[in-house]
């Protein structure tokens, strides 16, 4: 199969299942998890950015604290969680330390991809770790996470993660090298594709269960994580994990599943932002602000020229343009309070305006979406507009 080489992209999610970091009866496997260090390492050498999504926090605290195979409690999980966090946080910090790379620790609850305010400041905080270089590192926040509203798995988590960043490709190491036509394990027939061009429901009815204790995840979990990564352009690949330095093996050609992305892919996100929220303020923009946006950049407070409404950040705000028409819609990524007192200032005056400074667009292009003749034959829930970048 062709999958290209990892540096042909631009940004990648790694998500690493519990069974491939924790062995039940030793802990972790330190030795792996040093030759996945070295890959991630090669490919930040290389220019890509690379995030992880990593499970093993429940796993590894339940070695620790010594509690019995099977299934835990709600309260054992977040215990194990709360205790495995901390080895696992020093683990990765240990490895990437040893190639002067560093690690961000990242904890996110559903509730914090589906909240827009939460939504905003976990991006944030992670595309500042990836500006400064580092690694974040991102799971889900198994010690106050409950039933109700966790993720379920960390494939779906990962998914989430890597629509919300922007990712190009989403790699999900398992126990399993791929997707086959029925599990292998149970079917000896069952034969490797290693190319899905889209996930149909006939691709669905391959999908087997979780097979091991330490995953709540199964090919299923990963078929969903693919169906919201691949809606959102971005590809993904399934490959197994076992193996030491399993990105370089990627590389090399060894076996794994490619789900492309959709030729059109649809955000959702910007989708939601256009069509299905009323606008809380206005941003009256000048000219040049209007032309920013539509070569795809951010709208920064220097192109404001009136503020209006009473909004808070993460409020859908219209921007006007100087005769009045709507040219786009957005996140507001401050209060209207503070927004009129940076209106027209530069970047680099925030600081000294508001006395502190939290980000340098009032309106970020990831949550930015302006009409244009493109928007004409989208659906009616997208409205008139069209992504602006």
């Amino acid at each position: 199969m062709t999958i290209g080489a990892l540096n042909n992209y631009r940004r990648i999610v790694i998500k690493i299942g519990s069974a491939l970091l924790v062995d039940r009866a030793q802990g972790l496997k330190q030795v792996w998890l040093t030759s996945l260090a070295a890959d991630i390492a090669a490919l930040q050498a290389q220019g890509v950015e690379v995030l992880v999504v990593s499970s093993g926090a429940v796993a590894l605290g339940r070695t620790v604290l010594g509690l019995p195979s099977g299934t835990l409690k709600l309260e054992e999980s977040q215990a194990s969680a709360a205790a495995g966090q901390i080895a696992l946080a020093k683990a990765y910090a240990d490895v990437l330390g040893a190639h002067q790379i560093m690690a961000g620790q990242v904890l996110l609850t559903l509730s914090d991809t589906e909240e827009r305010r939460r939504y905003l400041n976990a991006r944030a905080t992670i595309e500042t770790l990836l500006k400064l270089k580092a690694v974040p590192i991102i799971n889900e926040n198994d010690t106050v996470a409950t039933n109700e509203i966790r993720y379920g798995d960390n494939d779906r988590l990962a998914a989430r993660v890597a629509t919300m960043i922007g990712a190009d490709l989403l790699i999900l190491l398992s126990d399993i090298d791929g997707l086959y036509t029925a599990p292998p394990h149970k079917d000896p027939n069952a034969l490797f594709l290693p190319v899905v061009e889209a996930i149909t429901p006939d691709i669905e009815a391959m999908a087997g269960a979780a097979a091991s204790e330490l995953s709540r995840g199964g090919m299923k979990t990963k078929l969903d994580a693919g169906k919201i990564a691949n809606a959102a352009g971005t590809a993904m690949i399934i490959t197994s994990g076992t193996r030491m330095s399993p990105l370089a093996a990627i590389d090399r050609g060894e076996r794994s599943t490619l789900f492309k992305a959709s030729n059109a892919p649809v955000n959702a996100w910007k989708v939601w932002i256009s069509g299905h929220l009323d606008a809380a303020g206005q941003l009256v923009i000048d000219d040049g602000a209007l032309q920013a946006l539509k070569s795809g950049k951010s709208l920064l407070p220097a192109g404001v020229r009136e503020v209006r409404g009473d909004f808070q950040r993460g409020d859908t705000v219209s921007i006007l343009n100087l005769e009045g028409r709507e040219v786009a819609r957005g996140l507001a990524g401050y209060d209207a309070a503070d927004a009129v007192k940076i209106a027209g200032h530069k970047s680099g005056e925030i600081e000294e305006i508001l006395g502190y400074f939290a980000r340098s667009s009032m309106v970020h292009r990831n949550d930015l979406v302006i009409r244009g003749n493109r928007a004409q034959g989208l659906t009616s829930a997208e409205g008139e507009m069209c992504d602006a970048g």
